[in-house]
């Protein structure tokens, strides 16, 4: 006979073996979460196994960690340790990946700017709340296990909130909303909606996909697409829709390639006249979205008849640091900001290309000087995750996906 979901001793041995203290308490569940959103993950992973080996793992997508460097020590490459997965999903290395950390005393004086790593349990907020607060951090003796279960699952009142009512050895609370965009708007957005800025992910999917009609899908529809199997595989639980947690993203080459289509057209026949359209048709968001580290690159080699490369054009594609498009002209009005490491880092780069928002179709236009003939023209998407190292630095990047196009030009 199988196990019940209520009868589960198996599973909380487990969950105790795991290295967690969940101590007994009121409710209809009769286990409580002392240690809050701070509960390792490998406890939920005790009864959840599939969900955890998506989460911890990474199994059934193509995530694969792509270290990076900072500007600070340009060149050293910063490795993720070694006892954690290489493809596992980023919400379960958040508090292992070392870039973050290194990133923070180089550009934050030590202090822990990213509290959406480490949230307390928090109510998910309203889909329509017109400025984004950020969560309430963890002190600073639990921030180590990163972004649990927990800290998406457990609610302020101490209950697993779930997208079904279940009967299981905690506590839970069927809420819908968690099926929603809000589930996510807390960590992948902060503050007013500034089109082009950063950490803005969430409200540009509202402002710019959902309210305007682009389509209905939540940010789970693409990032967590379900599948039919039970939430605990060893209990007598029905199989109904379950999330896939995974929520690939800039680490996806799948993802990446979907995210913007592209086309490229000569306006004038016969003319050395190059126009390339990127369309944002394959994301809910703009692209790049999420932090200000993040660029895409249209590259553009011109080669002739012969295969030799006679023209080259890049542009970069990037959130800004604020409210404002980054410049170098800011640089001395940076210097008396708290956050001047990691603004002046930015205009430092100077001005750039702005995001491509949902929905958008961006052209740029550019005539090399060629003579009479025919070129290939060879345009690729390159999407990095950290802009300020040096462009020749390519371990943190992945080609999206390319156009090729024959050009013609004639003179006279």
């Amino acid at each position: 006979m199988k196990k019940s979901i209520i009868s589960g001793c198996a599973g909380l041995v487990a969950m105790l073996l795991a290295g967690t203290a969940l101590a007994a308490g009121a409710g209809t569940g009769g286990m409580n979460f002392p240690q809050g959103t701070a509960t390792p993950s490998e406890t939920c992973g005790a009864c959840h196994k599939a969900i955890y080996r998506e989460f911890a793992f990474g199994f059934g997508s193509d995530l694969h960690y792509r270290p990076t460097t900072i500007p600070q020590k340009e060149g050293e490459a910063i490795p993720m340790p070694a006892g954690v997965s290489a493809t596992a999903t980023a919400h379960a290395f958040a508090g292992s990946e070392k870039y973050p950390v290194h990133a923070r005393e180089a550009e934050e004086e030590g202090r822990s700017c990213n509290v959406c790593h480490y949230p307390e349990p928090f109510a998910i907020p309203d889909i329509n709340v017109a400025e984004m607060s950020k969560p309430k951090a963890r002190g600073k003796d639990k921030e180590a296990v990163g972004i649990t279960c927990a800290s998406c699952h457990l609610t302020p009142e101490g209950k697993i909130r779930s997208a079904h009512a279940v009967n299981a050895p905690h506590e839970t609370v069927a809420d819908p909303a968690i099926q929603t965009s809000a589930m996510c708007a807390y960590c992948h957005s902060m503050g007013k909606r500034v089109a082009g800025k950063q950490t803005q992910t969430f409200l540009e999917w509202r402002e710019d996909f959902f309210k305007p009609g682009l389509g209905k899908q939540q940010c789970q529809d693409c990032h967590m697409p379900r599948t039919m199997r039970k939430v605990a595989e060893d209990y007598d639980n029905p199989e109904r829709p379950v999330a896939r947690h995974l929520w690939t993203g800039g680490r996806s080459q799948q993802r990446l390639a979907s995210a913007l289509s592209m086309a490229i057209s000569q306006p004038g026949e016969g003319k050395a006249d190059l126009a390339f359209h990127l369309i944002n048709i394959g994301a809910g968001h703009s692209v790049p979205t999420g932090s200000n580290r993040r660029a895409v690159y249209l590259n553009v080699v011109v080669t002739d008849q012969m295969g030799k490369p006679v023209a080259t054009r890049e542009w970069m594609f990037a959130p800004s640091y604020g409210p404002r498009p980054d410049d170098r002209k800011f640089l001395e009005e940076d210097k008396k900001r708290p956050d001047a490491i990691a603004a002046s880092q930015a205009d430092a780069q100077g001005p750039h290309e702005a995001i491509i928002r949902a929905g958008e179709e961006r052209i740029l236009t550019w005539t090399p000087a060629l003579p009479s003939g025919t070129y290939t023209v060879k345009a690729r998407l390159i999407y990095d995750l950290n802009r300020y190292n040096s462009r020749s630095y390519t371990e943190d990047q992945t080609d999206m996906n390319g156009v090729t196009f024959t050009l013609k030009v004639k003179q006279g």
